[in-house]
């Protein structure tokens, strides 16, 4: 039956679309405090730069720390229950912490700031489900030939979702609604999952019932597993360097490079992913003309990597708009988001194929966390741009040994177990 579908039917399948869709929603809501972290402090009573640098910093690593264990969690359950369940599960979960989070002005019986790290928190864990439970169920129902462009639309088409929270912040006037539409949103893509089929290769992993699946500590067992498994987590680490460091914290950078107006991390972060968006539509076409993910995936670390000096070191970068302009060639840099999260899915079995997609990509966010800890720890005698370069330098040298010795998977046959 695969065989008689056209490419257009394959790439724009229901699976794909509904993968696509969720990924928009999955991004918007991720990047929602990112674009109205400022603005909902200082409603909530925060009115000095310093407290809103500190608590915003710890509400993002709550969130961050609520991606990591989520990741665990539902990469587990998508290799024992399917991926059609993760989908479900995370999407209920993020999207009734959002509508909370919207309701957080109105809450009385608990401090406003502590609901609202907590409920960020628990939007983490939802999150933390959508991405890599659908990017291995598009892998596993494409074509080998189709899966770089396959997993790139996905990702290009949801990355978008960054842009519309931004102008939805914008257009609002308030950021309550922007996280009451970010929860109505997800409420409205459970009804088109309702039509998605399980993936077929877990279907057959399924009926062997001596195949283990799911086991998250396997891949710390086997030595030679722990090493692929930490360079998938290593290659992403500069994607989120990018975005967790110098975007969400740009106001603090422009202020250092001395930029006299101030840099609104809500539109650093729009910038950053229109460019992310149009490097993952793409990094899958790249990587398919070159046939090769890691020789796609190195030229675009590169690239951004040139951005990176670029915004810490050249006295070009002057103005607001020269700073959202690099954001944006750091968004295209890094838009190798996709390709990252299907080299995960296409170094493991099927039997931990999704716990791999999904935890490694977690992992990553998560490591957004120790990368704010280094950062503060090095601003207060480095000062900002200092800081920053050695977070980026730790970040893009572990990025890059990562992508040049992990072993090759394009073209790789996904149907097989791990022992």
């Amino acid at each position: 039956m695969n065989q008689e579908k056209t490419t257009f039917q394959h790439l724009f399948s229901l699976p794909v679309i509904v993968a696509a869709l969720g990924y928009f929603v999955d991004i918007y809501d991720l990047q929602l405090f990112g674009i109205v972290r400022v603005q909902s402090l200082e409603s909530l009573g925060l009115n000095t730069k310093e407290a809103i640098s500190s608590v915003g910093t710890t509400i993002i690593n709550f969130q961050m720390i609520g991606l990591l264990l989520g990741g665990i969690l539902w990469g587990i359950l998508g290799d024992k229950k399917g991926r059609l369940s993760v989908l479900f599960g995370s999407i209920i979960t993020y999207s009734l912490a959002n509508i909370c989070c919207g309701l957080i002005p109105q809450i009385e019986f608990i401090d406003k700031i502590e609901a609202y790290k907590w409920l960020r928190f628990i939007a983490g864990v939802g999150l933390a489900g959508e991405l890599g439970a659908g990017i291995t169920l598009v892998s596993e129902i494409l074509p080998k030939n189709l899966r770089a462009i396959g997993t790139s639309l996905v990702a290009g088409i949801g990355l978008l979702g960054a842009v519309v929270a931004t102008f939805t912040v914008k257009l609002s006037g308030n950021w309550t609604i922007a996280y009451f539409i970010g929860g109505g949103l997800g409420v409205a893509l459970l009804l088109l999952r309702v039509g998605v089929i399980e993936s077929g290769i877990f279907k057959d992993v399924v009926g062997k019932k001596h195949v283990e699946r799911g086991n998250f500590f396997s891949f710390f067992t086997n030595w030679k597993r722990f090493v692929i498994y930490m360079k998938c987590i290593g290659i992403g680490l500069p994607t989120w360097f990018c975005i967790g460091i110098l975007t969400y914290l740009s106001n603090e950078f422009g202020e250092a490079l001395g930029i006299t107006e101030k840099v609104d991390p809500g539109l650093a972060i729009m910038w950053a992913y229109i460019g992310i968006s149009i490097g993952d539509f793409g990094s899958g076409f790249i990587s398919h003309a070159l046939h090769s993910r890691k020789k796609a995936i190195a030229a675009m670390m590169a690239f951004a990597l040139v951005g990176v000096v670029v915004l810490l070191f050249s006295s070009s970068i002057n103005s607001v708009n020269g700073y959202y302009a690099v954001c944006c060639w750091l968004g295209l840099g890094t838009g190798y988001w996709a390709m990252f999260v299907t080299v995960g899915a296409e170094q493991f079995g099927t039997n931990l194929r999704a716990t791999a997609a999904t935890t490694v990509p977690n992992m990553v966010r998560g490591t957004v966390v120790l990368m704010t800890i280094t950062y503060k720890f090095f601003k207060p005698d480095q000062g900002v741009i200092i800081a920053g370069a050695i977070v980026g330098l730790i970040c893009f040298a572990i990025g890059f040994y990562a992508t040049l010795t992990i072993p090759e998977t394009h073209g790789k046959d996904l149907d097989f177990l791990e022992a």
